[in-house]
């Protein structure tokens, strides 16, 4: 059974989820949004180049990541605005 689980877990699968819950850090993302958004793209690049992910895959990621900067944009300038 335990062969089965660390089966499970891939090069691949792993640096995918490293990558999501960079994402998914909202804390991080507000403080520093461009540096959060550049390491994102870091992060994704690396994995394109460690053909772990191919050339689709990256673009969806940096997809996802822009669409992030997006979000911490459009949120800290409503914060803004409450004030």
């Amino acid at each position: 059974m335990n062969k089965e689980l660390a089966g499970a877990v891939t090069p691949r699968s792993f640096g995918i989820a490293q990558w999501r819950v960079m994402l998914r850090d909202e804390m991080a993302l507000l403080a520093m949004p461009g540096a959060h958004h550049k390491a994102l793209h870091k992060q994704a690049h690396a994995l394109h180049q460690g053909h772990v992910i191919d050339a689709d895959e990256l673009s969806d990621l940096l997809e996802l990541a822009d669409a992030a900067l997006a979000f911490a944009v459009e949120s800290l300038l409503d914060l803004e605005a409450d004030e």
